[in-house]
């Protein structure tokens, strides 16, 4: 993005499996802004010879899950770098209402300014049918879905060429349906108060890819 160009922060939140990190990496291929995934800075930071990245390392090598304290720590590293200097796409934070209170001080401090938090809303039973049926490319990690996004020739990635493929051992009824519990109970308290600071915009996160994109991009003006 170039110094002339409007700068852009947003937050993507909304159910597992809602399409956050799909759109998120979308806009930031219109926009040029950073794409901060939580679960991709938490593997890089893991990483790093820093005290944080070694910390982040001993969690993840023990199974565990990284603290709240060590999240906030990493995304305030995160938009420190020069990348989110006109802007950035936070996507898989805040998943707390701490969290979110927390990431507001922390803007305020910068003075960067949510342009908004955007809420994909999608029925839990499509949500099932997206997660069951999503799968990866085991050489490059790209994205396909036995009925929304299929390769173009059956069994080999467009990518890259690989042909082998895996789907995420927790991507089961069981456990998508522990994840939607566990989005209401922790991080839905979020959207209110989001809504709260006129922030929050929402999103029908049915339909094609293509169609939700032109709908976020309607709602952030980018038309």
């Amino acid at each position: 993005m170039s110094d002339n160009q409007k700068s852009l922060f947003v937050v993507f939140t909304g159910a597992p499996g809602c399409g956050k990190g799909t759109q998120a990496r979308i806009l930031k291929e219109k926009t040029g802004i950073a794409h901060l995934s939580t679960g991709e800075m938490l593997r890089q930071f893991a990483q790093k010879d820093t005290p944080l990245g070694k910390e982040l390392k001993a969690a993840l090598d023990k199974g565990e899950f990284a603290s709240d304290e060590m999240i906030i720590e990493m995304v305030k590293n995160r938009i420190d770098e020069p990348d989110c200097k006109h802007g950035f796409i936070l996507d898989g934070f805040p998943r707390t209402l701490p969290q979110a209170e927390v990431l507001e001080g922390m803007l305020a401090e910068k003075g960067i300014k949510l342009n908004a938090v955007l809420e994909i809303q999608v029925p839990d039973e499509i949500i099932m049918e997206r997660i069951l049926g999503r799968y990866a490319c085991m050489k490059c990690g790209a994205g396909y879905h036995d009925k929304f996004q299929k390769p173009k020739i059956w069994g080999v990635c467009d990518a890259c060429g690989g042909t082998e493929f895996s789907r995420r051992k927790d991507d089961n009824k069981e456990t998508v349906h522990n994840r939607l519990v566990n989005y209401r109970m922790l991080t839905y308290p979020t959207i209110p108060f989001f809504e709260s600071r006129g922030l929050l915009k929402t999103v029908d996160g049915t339909g094609t890819i293509e169609a939700v994109s032109r709908k976020i991009d309607a709602v952030l003006g980018l038309e």
